[in-house]
């Protein structure tokens, strides 16, 4: 019998380990907090997004990886009861649903099933392509709580060559966001976020006004950094520059935390921030900020999606820290904001 969803699924390699079902440790004892599930086909993923490595142009001698790292498959049967035995400190489940024809149905059956067995906090990730004509009040009724979409591309013509027609893919703008509007609709006002990915080519001042737009909608933003998967069309593209990334996630967290928004912030001409339109000192010394962002846990308030080196393998400096940063870390993100600039960054503390 092929090992398919709905009885079987795909875990991080980070929740494999956590659930003891491979030898492993967290580079500086990180501990993960929040399991990712992902629904699992014969067949590749309909999309064909150019830098996912579950994608379906991706080399066909390449190992599939998704979020930089590999995604072994295993019985839903033996996961539910590892997490009924020990949930070792999981808060939340996320399970999401790659572009396939039976993705919606074979959703409704893993969150139910999780709804029933665990005491888990579940979110589900949500695939427009494969949601057309679907209620998302069905998904709420078998018990998500949350939602997540993953747009990643800050503008629509980077979505357009990188998801959609540029690469023959499935995927359309505006049906993501639409798709992010029936989800606030059903699922309410800060229940959903979005993923975005810095470094496909956008400014940072695009990023932020996406984030903004978002924020305006309820929604929060789920920031990532771009990586490189092999076998995949951008698998030659460089990550971008820390200075970058550490902007657009001091950025989201002013949004996101209604300290401040994106037209209250001044760019430079290559789209670059400049003054955050307040004294961004205490955030920085704070760290919060630079944390990984994502759902949260049963507090309702700390992130349990919080992913370890999901971005950056451990031996690189770390984009999305999985714990509270240390006074080292902070020193580093201070010299880091400045990276790249063209001109001096105002309010840097």
């Amino acid at each position: 019998m092929p090992a398919t969803s709905p009885e079987y699924v795909k875990t991080s390699t980070a929740a494999a380990i956590t659930l003891g079902f491979q030898p492993g440790s967290f580079h500086r004892d990180a501990r993960l907090t929040g399991l990712n599930l992902l629904l699992t086909y014969n067949e590749p993923c309909a999309g064909r997004c150019a830098y996912c490595g579950l994608s379906g142009n991706r080399l066909p001698d390449a190992e599939p990886t998704f979020i930089r790292v590999d995604w072994p498959v295993y019985a839903l049967d033996a996961i539910l009861k590892e997490v009924r035995r020990d949930s070792r400190g999981l808060e939340r489940v996320c399970i999401g649903m790659p572009t396939h024809r039976r993705s919606w149905d074979d959703l409704l059956k893993v969150v139910n099933r999780w709804h029933r067995e665990s005491d888990l906090l579940i979110s589900a990730l949500l695939t427009p392509t494969a949601c057309r004509g679907r209620d998302f009040f069905e998904l709420r009724a078998a018990g998500a709580d949350m939602v997540g979409i993953a747009i990643d591309c800050a503008t629509p013509e980077l979505f357009e060559r990188y998801r959609g027609r540029g690469v023959k893919g499935p995927h359309r703008w505006e049906e993501y966001w639409e798709g992010v509007s029936r989800a606030v609709t059903v699922f309410g006002r800060g229940r959903v976020g979005i993923h975005l990915i810095v470094g496909l080519g956008e400014t940072e001042a695009e990023m932020i006004q996406t984030i903004q737009r978002a924020q305006d909608m309820g929604v929060r933003t789920h920031l990532f950094s771009f990586f490189p998967e092999t076998g995949t069309i951008l698998a030659r593209r460089r990550q971008p520059p820390m200075g970058q990334y550490r902007r657009v996630q001091l950025a989201r967290y002013i949004i996101n935390e209604g300290l401040g928004r994106a037209e209250d912030m001044t760019f430079n001409d290559a789209g670059q921030v400049m003054d955050f339109g307040m004294d961004i000192t205490p955030l920085v010394k704070a760290g919060e900020a630079f944390r990984t962002s994502g759902c949260p846990g049963k507090d309702g308030r700390t992130v349990a999606c919080n992913r370890p080196y999901g971005n950056e393998r451990p031996s690189q400096a770390i984009r999305n820290f999985p714990f509270a940063p240390e006074p080292g870390d902070i020193r580093a993100v201070e010299r880091q904001l400045r990276q790249g600039l063209k001109g001096a960054v105002a309010h840097a503390g």
